[in-house]
């Protein structure tokens, strides 16, 4: 990629003393190990829509869906003044080309799930979503979304950087102007990733391609980035990777030695069992491709999805 990946994110995660007692929440492995691989805008909707620092602390309260924005003690209600300042921002990111964002887990603002909602008496339940995060996922529901808490979910965590790495080779196609040749590379270069998240969007968007000059650009390319999203969404699991695995071992059945292929069978067997991180076998397809010239599996994206150096593939 000639450029990093841009991504929003809330502020406090990268060391920006904005929260609400003049402190931060900063994430080393956001801003020192992804944060060589991305770009980031941060974004503190408590200050930004001018709240000072420090500050009374806010909570939500009342319905579940439609909460109010209120401050802990004096009950002073922020709502609308942030409703409004956040449809302006959205607006306003959407001129950033965003591939993503990584949201502070537990904000009343920028919570993405399970923020505290209080009812009249003071209790709380776990199901709301921060303000400013419900509307800027109602705005670009496509984008991968994560919390920097989930991301210490090491399957978490690898599924939504490897969503970041997607978009923002779908954007850099985009930017060449659209072709339905491009669409037809794009789909095919990330066939057996797609696999891996779920086969049935895979065949979906597969039959979409498929009739690629029969359909307008504009609806085509829509449409697939849509099953895109709701494709990156759906979780792999060891048995879908496993799956993957084995789809790939077919493309080796002219060149592999039977030692060789015992080797790969027993190594996807202790995979699927827990025994094995996921680099292990993709490791040894890798010297398949190489050893054996597989040029249609160099072109893979599942086999090398972001950087090595990541280790995102050590722990799942």
């Amino acid at each position: 990629m000639e450029t990093k990946i841009k991504i929003g994110i809330s502020s406090c995660l990268l060391g920006n003393k904005v929260r609400y007692d003049g402190s931060h929440k900063l994430d080393h492995f956001i801003t020192d190990t992804l944060g060589k691989y991305l770009e980031f805008v941060p974004v503190c909707p408590e200050v930004e829509t001018g709240l000072g620092i420090p500050r009374e602390s806010l909570r939500l309260v009342g319905d579940i869906l439609n909460p109010r924005l209120v401050t802990y003690r004096s009950g002073i209600d922020y709502t609308e003044q942030m409703i409004r300042w956040a449809m302006v921002r959205v607006k306003e990111l959407e001129q950033e080309d965003l591939c993503g964002f990584i949201f502070k887990s537990d904000s009343p603002s920028s919570g993405m799930e399970r923020v505290k909602v209080y009812n009249e008496k003071g209790m709380s339940l776990k199901k709301g979503v921060g303000i400013f995060a419900r509307i800027f996922m109602d705005q670009f529901p496509l984008l991968p979304v994560e919390e920097e808490g989930r991301l210490h979910d090491p399957m978490l965590r690898e599924n939504f950087i490897e969503s970041l790495f997607v978009f923002k080779r779908w954007r850099e196609m985009l930017a060449k102007n659209k072709r339905r040749g491009w669409l037809v590379d794009f789909h095919a270069r990330h066939k057996l990733m797609l696999m891996a998240h779920s086969p049935g969007h895979y065949a979906t968007m597969g039959r979409w391609v498929a009739q690629a000059k029969a359909v307008a650009l504009p609806e085509l390319f829509n449409h697939y980035q849509e099953l895109l999203s709701e494709a990156l969404r759906q979780k792999p699991t060891a048995k879908k990777h496993t799956n993957v695995l084995f789809h790939l071992l077919g493309y080796f059945k002219n060149n592999l030695s039977p030692d060789e292929k015992q080797e790969a069978l027993e190594m996807f067997e202790n995979y699927a069992k827990g025994y094995l991180p996921l680099i292990v076998p993709i490791t040894l397809i890798n010297h398949y491709v190489r050893k054996y010239s597989q040029h249609y599996l160099q072109d893979q994206y599942y086999l090398k999805p972001h950087p090595l150096e990541l280790q995102l593939r050590n722990h799942v």
